[in-house]
C-alpha cells in the first residue's frame, strides 16, 4: 500500500503543478484535489460492475446450459457449487458470505476515528475478489441469487482502497463518505439507475444530511454510470413494458397487491433471519457443509422439477411476465422461488437479495393479478408494483424499490402507484417486524467485527 500511495501522491502532485495551480484558484483547486479519487474510484467502480455483469450473466447461462441438457446434473453439479461457494468464503473471507448491503452499512458504522480499522474485515479488495468468485461459483450451480448488494460491497471496497491511498495531510474527504459514496456508486453501475443510487444512499445507508457529500455522491453515480454505459451501452435493465393507467378496481387491486406483496417480502426476511439463527446450532465444519450440502440437494430437486425457472436471478421470468403475458406461469412457481432464495441465502456463499427478490414480487403480482381476473393489458402495472412492494417488505427502503423499478422500465406514467406501494408496503412489513432485513444483519456484522483482533497496522493506517 505504501508503494501504491507514494506512486499516487507524486501523479496527483505533477497534475496539480502542472495544471490545476495554472487553471484554478485556491480554493477550486483543493475542491477537485479533495474530489479526484473519488472520480478514479467511481471509474474504476463503473468497471468493475460491468465486468461483473458480464461474468454473472456468462454464469447463469452456463448453468442453464448444462442442466437443461443434463437435469439429473443438478444433483451433483448443485451440492458441489454450494459447498466451493461456501468454502471461499469460510476460508478466505467470511465477511464476503451474503448480500454486501449490511456490510457496507456496518462498515459505514465503524468508520469513526477509533474504529476504522476494523473495516478491513467487512470492506478489503480481498473481500470482494471472494466475493465474485463465491457468488459465480454459487450461480453456475443453480443458486437463486442477484448480483446487485454484491455490487454494492464491491464498489465500496474499492473507494476504501482508494481513499487509503491518500498520503496524510492530503485534502481529502472522509472515511464514512468514502464508503456512502462507494455504495451509492455502486448500486447505480448495478442497475444503471442513478437515481436509485441516490436515493437509496439518503434512505437506507446513512443517516447523515446529505449536504456533507452530495457533490460526492452526486459525480460519483454519473461518472460510474457514464462508464457502465460507455462499455455496455444505454440500457433498461428490463426495457419497456407496456403499462396503462389504472382506473377503476384496478386502483383498487394496486392497494390489495401493494399490502399482499409487502407482506410476503417481510415474511421472507423473516424467514432468512429465523434460517440463519438455526444455522448457528451448527457449530464444527463437518455439520457446517452437512447443512450446505443439504440446501444444494433441496435446491437440486427444485431445479430438476421447475427447470431454470427454478434457479438463477429470475430476471428472465421477469421479462417474461411483462413482455409476453402469456399467463402460462405455474402458481407453485412463487413458493418454489421463494424456497430456492432461502436455501441458497443460508448456503453461507455469496449473494444479494435485490434481482430475486423483484422477481418473486413480479411472480406473486402476477398470480394475483390473474386470480382477480384482472385483463392483460392491465396486468403490468399489478406486476411493477409487485415487485416494488416485495422488495420494501424486505429491505424497507420504499422510495428506493420505487425509484429503482421506474428507472429500470422507464414507465413515469406508474410513479405514484409505485411510490404509493412501496409505502402500503413499508406501513405493512412493519407489523411482522420493526426492523429490516439489513438493519439486523448491520448489527451482527458489527458485532463480528469487534470481535476480530484489529490489524496492527490499523493505528496510522490512512
Amino acid at each position: 500500500m505504501t508503494f501504491f500511495s507514494s506512486l499516487y501522491a507524486r501523479a496527483i502532485a505533477w497534475l496539480d503543478r502542472t495544471f490545476l495551480r495554472r487553471l484554478y484558484p485556491e480554493r477550486m483547486r483543493w475542491l477537485v484535489l479533495r474530489s479526484l479519487p473519488f472520480w478514479v474510484a467511481s471509474l474504476l467502480t463503473g468497471l468493475a460492475a460491468v465486468g461483473y455483469e458480464k461474468l454473472f450473466v456468462w454464469a447463469e447461462q452456463t448453468s442453464f446450459a448444462w442442466l437443461r441438457a443434463q437435469p439429473l446434473l443438478a444433483f451433483g453439479l448443485t451440492p458441489l457449487a454450494f459447498l466451493g461457494s461456501w468454502l471461499l468464503v469460510q476460508r478466505l473471507a467470511p465477511a464476503a458470505r451474503g448480500s454486501g448491503i449490511p456490510q457496507v452499512m456496518a462498515g459505514i458504522e465503524l468508520s469513526t476515528p477509533a474504529r476504522h480499522g476494523y473495516a478491513g474485515y467487512l470492506l478489503s479488495m480481498k473481500v470482494a475478489v471472494v466475493k465474485v468468485l463465491s457468488s459465480v461459483v454459487l450461480l453456475l450451480g443453480g443458486g437463486v441469487i442477484g448480483r446487485e448488494g454484491p455490487t454494492i460491497q464491491i464498489s465500496a471496497a474499492i473507494f476504501r482502497a482508494i481513499n487509503r491511498l491518500q498520503p496524510a495531510g492530503w485534502p481529502q474527504l472522509s472515511r464514512q463518505i468514502a464508503l456512502v459514496t462507494g455504495g451509492a456508486a455502486g448500486l447505480a453501475a448495478a442497475f444503471n439507475t442513478p437515481l436509485g443510487g441516490i436515493v437509496f444512499v439518503v434512505e437506507e445507508l446513512t443517516q447523515l444530511h446529505l449536504t456533507r457529500f452530495r457533490m460526492a455522491v452526486f459525480t460519483a453515480v454519473i461518472i460510474a454510470g457514464l462508464t457502465a454505459q460507455a462499455v455496455l451501452g444505454p440500457y433498461l435493465y428490463l426495457g419497456y413494458p407496456k403499462v396503462q393507467p389504472a382506473e377503476g378496481w384496478v386502483q383498487a387491486m394496486v392497494v390489495l397487491v401493494a399490502l399482499t406483496c409487502g407482506l410476503a417480502g417481510a415474511a421472507f426476511a423473516k424467514a432468512l433471519l429465523w434460517l440463519g439463527n438455526y444455522r448457528r446450532r451448527f457449530t464444527t465444519l463437518p455439520a457446517q457443509a452437512a447443512w450446505v450440502a443439504g440446501c444444494g440437494l433441496l435446491l437440486a430437486g427444485l431445479i430438476f422439477l421447475l427447470g431454470t425457472d427454478g434457479m438463477g436471478t429470475g430476471k428472465p421470468i421477469i421479462n417474461r411476465l411483462l413482455f409476453q403475458n402469456d399467463g402460462q406461469t405455474a402458481w407453485y412457481l412463487f413458493p418454489a422461488r421463494f424456497v430456492g432464495m432461502a436455501l441458497s441465502y443460508s448456503s453461507g456463499g455469496a449473494g444479494g437479495v435485490f434481482a430475486t427478490s423483484l422477481s418473486a414480487g413480479a411472480i406473486l403480482g402476477d398470480a394475483l393479478a390473474r386470480m382477480a381476473g384482472v385483463p392483460v393489458g392491465d396486468q403490468n402495472l399489478l406486476i411493477l408494483v409487485s415487485m416494488v412492494s416485495f422488495l420494501t417488505g424486505v429491505v424497507r427502503s420504499p422510495f428506493t424499490a420505487a425509484i429503482l423499478v421506474l428507472e429500470m422500465t422507464d414507465r413515469h406514467s406508474a410513479i405514484f402507484q409505485l411510490l404509493l406501494s412501496g409505502l402500503l408496503a413499508q406501513g405493512v412489513s412493519a407489523l411482522v417486524d420493526q426492523h429490516s432485513f439489513y438493519e439486523h444483519l448491520k448489527k451482527a456484522f458489527v458485532r463480528e467485527t469487534l470481535a476480530q483482533p484489529l490489524p496492527a497496522s490499523a493505528a496510522t493506517s490512512i
